[in-house]
Order: structure tokens, then sequence, then C-alpha cells
């Protein structure tokens, strides 16, 4: 069990993108810490139940609600604001992307580029637009971005998704500053995460990550997720900054 200075109880959390990955180890996390869970998917229904329905605690549910629609995400904060009648924690986490060569300009058309920004920057900003007025009562909220090592590397899957989570740091700062002193807002900034998706890639490919990671591995979901609970629960007195979870990369050749 978390120690009690990472205790959530009482608290209520919504994770986008929450049925699988990154998303679901986060809502583990926070389940396990005493918060009551949210979990959004847009069209993975069966693995979002799988995810609830071993979560530890009670009360936990779903919502079906893509982020690149801004009707369904005020149905979900009216159905958030009816039922658990407050949140605490916003977890930006669905995104999307594709593995295209950065210098295949050709093969990242004009409807993949735009849905990439529109999940994942637009997307995330709905939810807080949405959310806002929940996020402020009791004692203040706090929204997490999860972003990418790429925003600053800008060698992530392609050069959309890299564009993209550069975007999501910058709104980072940006609504940090705008929604002061009742929410906080940080972005969480992984390495290559070891999720079904990276196992996909090309194993050469993979092996070139680790190999530039002074840490040599990975990052996990769990990992990515411990840092989700911190910001929550230890980090009080921080907003507006990107935390990384890389393994120290940065530092590799």
């Amino acid at each position: 069990m978390p120690h009690d200075n990472t205790r959530m109880d009482g608290k209520v959390a919504l994770v986008t993108g929450g049925s699988r990955g990154i998303g679901a180890a986060i809502a583990r996390a926070f389940a396990a810490a005493g918060a009551r869970v949210v979990i959004t998917h847009r069209d993975s229904a069966g693995e979002a139940e799988r995810t609830r329905a071993a979560l530890e605690g009670s009360g936990h549910r779903i919502l079906q609600a893509s982020v690149e629609d801004s009707e369904a995400i005020s149905r979900a904060a009216s159905s958030v604001h009816q039922t658990e009648g407050r949140l605490d924690v916003l977890v930006n986490n669905a995104g999307i992307t594709a593995v295209i060569p950065h210098d295949d300009l050709d093969a990242l058309d004009d409807d993949l580029f735009d849905s990439i920004l529109r999940t994942n920057v637009r997307g995330a900003f709905a939810m807080v637009r949405s959310l806002r007025g929940l996020l402020e009562e009791g004692e203040g909220g706090l929204v997490i971005n999860v972003s990418s090592l790429s925003a600053t590397t800008a060698d992530g899957s392609n050069v959309a998704y890299s564009a993209s989570k550069a975007a999501l740091d910058n709104m980072t700062k940006s609504l940090a500053r705008a929604l002061a002193p009742r929410i906080r807002v940080v972005s969480i900034a992984p390495g290559l995460v070891d999720t079904r998706f990276s196992r996909d890639w090309d194993p050469a490919m993979r092996q070139e990550v680790i190999d530039r990671t002074p840490l040599g591995r990975l990052t996990s979901p769990d990992e990515v997720a411990a840092v989700a609970l911190a910001a929550a629960t230890l980090l009080s007195f921080s907003t507006g900054m990107v935390l990384p979870v890389d393994g120290g990369r940065p530092l590799g050749n």
C-alpha cells in the first residue's frame, strides 16, 4: 500500500484513454491510493471493463467519450458532476500516433496529421475546458498531461506526434498560468514506454533506444504512473512543469 502521504482517499480522478497502457497503469496507481477512478475510452469497451474490474477499491466506472468529440466530452463532464459530484485530478492520457519515418513526408497525410493534433492537443484542451468548473471546487484540482520526451528531442514516432507533444507541453505552461491558483497543471514526459504499441516496433529500433538510455531499458507504464501519483500527492507546490521519466535518455549519445 502507498505511504500515507501518497494517499488519495476521497478523491476522484478521471483518466482519458484509461483502458490500457499508461492510462491503465495510472488508473491502477490512483485506485490503489484510495481514489475513485473514472476511465474514458474511445472504442475499447472490453479492455476498459477489464481494467476497471481489476482496480482496487470501489466506485470506479467507465465513460465512452472520444476526446476528438467535444459534445461527448461535455456529456462526460455532466456525468461526473451528477454521479461523483467532484473531480480532483484530470489525466489527459488519450493520444494517437503511427510509426512513420520523419523523412517520409508523403506518408504523413493531412488526415492523419490533423487527427493527431485533434486528439493529442485539442482533445486535452477540450477536457480541461469542460471540467474546469469541477476542478476548481473544494481544495482545487490538478491536470496531468501525458506528454513525451519527443516534445524536446523531436524524434518520436512521426513528425506530427513530436510536434503535438511539444504543443502539449507549451499548453501545460499556458494553462498553469491561466488556471492558477485553483488548478495546477503539469506534464509527464516519458521516454519510449514498454507497451503493446512499442512492442510492435522493429526490435532493432527498440534496442537502439535502449542503447541510448543510460539506465539501460525502456520506461515502464508503472513508472509513469508513479510520477503521476507523486504529482497528485507530493508535489503540491509545483505547476507548469514537465516531469521527465526517461532513464536519462537525453544524456545518451
